[in-house]
């Protein structure tokens, strides 16, 4: 797994104390306050940095937002910040999409959970001092930018493009992408541990689906969160061709795009 993505648990045990290293933990308050988190963690619960109020631009919370809300928990651009949650991952890799997609340079994933930490390092109700700073956002170019829109994906789906669905058996029953693969996000996960499976299980579950590095990949679920998982275990992975729908089925059925219906 490149550790610029993904990095375990052990490895952030280790540079809890280095100064340019920011824990970020996105779960409800109520979660972060009373059960406790991760030593020198701050709270960015997840609704803080999702807005689903502009159609154009996915949940995305627009720059302006984001660099306030990390300036507000004394995040600078320079900051490798690791982000976590208790739900095997997928909030916090939305946040991990969200700050790549606003010019983070390093922002990377704990491998694991809140709980899968909790099983083997101390954690703590004391929250850190807090010194606000300057954040600005530097968005990507669309030219950088893995997220696609609506026209892009009818092209890619022209090309022939491997058009990967992260949802729910039912869901893709009712309704997915002509030609989609499904791909529960979950199944990347080892549920006894909540950490990422190993790197060779990895490569063979995505195998049986197709999903393989010399493939152009699409990704999209329904308002792109689980997505984000999926994505940057892809990334971890080294996938170069990876595209991610930002506004995924929703903006396609608003869209009257071509669906197809039935089992996977």
């Amino acid at each position: 797994m490149d550790e610029s993505v993904v990095v375990s648990p052990d490895w952030l045990a280790a540079r809890l104390e280095e100064p340019g290293v920011r824990i970020v933990d996105v779960r409800d308050p109520w979660e972060y306050e009373g059960i406790g988190h991760v030593p020198g963690a701050v709270s960015v619960p997840f609704d803080s940095y999702r807005d689903e109020s502009d159609v154009d631009r996915g949940t995305l919370p627009g720059a302006k937002a984001f660099a306030e809300l990390l300036s507000g928990v004394g995040i600078a651009p320079e900051d490798a910040i690791v982000a976590y949650d208790d739900t095997h991952g997928v909030f916090a890799a939305r946040f991990v999409l969200t700050a790549l997609e606003y010019g983070h340079d390093d922002v990377r994933l704990l491998d694991g959970d809140y709980s899968a930490w909790n099983r083997t390092y101390e954690t703590t109700t004391d929250e850190p001092d807090l010194e606000p700073t300057a954040y600005e956002a530097d968005p990507l170019s669309r030219e950088e930018s893995p997220l696609v829109g609506l026209v892009a994906v009818e092209d890619a789906l022209e090309r022939g493009a491997l058009f990967v669905d992260t949802r729910e058996d039912h869901e893709f029953e009712e309704a997915h992408l002509p030609g989609a693969v499904r791909f529960d996000w979950r199944e990347v996960v080892d549920d006894e541990t909540r950490r990422l499976k190993a790197e060779d299980e990895l490569e063979d579950v995505l195998g049986e689906y197709g999903i393989t590095p010399d493939r152009e990949i699409v990704l999209y679920c329904n308002t792109a969160r689980r997505i984000s998982h999926t994505y940057v275990v892809l990334r971890a992975l080294g996938y170069d061709d990876v595209a991610f729908y930002e506004g995924s089925l929703t903006e396609w059925l608003a869209n009257d795009g071509e669906i197809e219906t039935g089992p996977a």
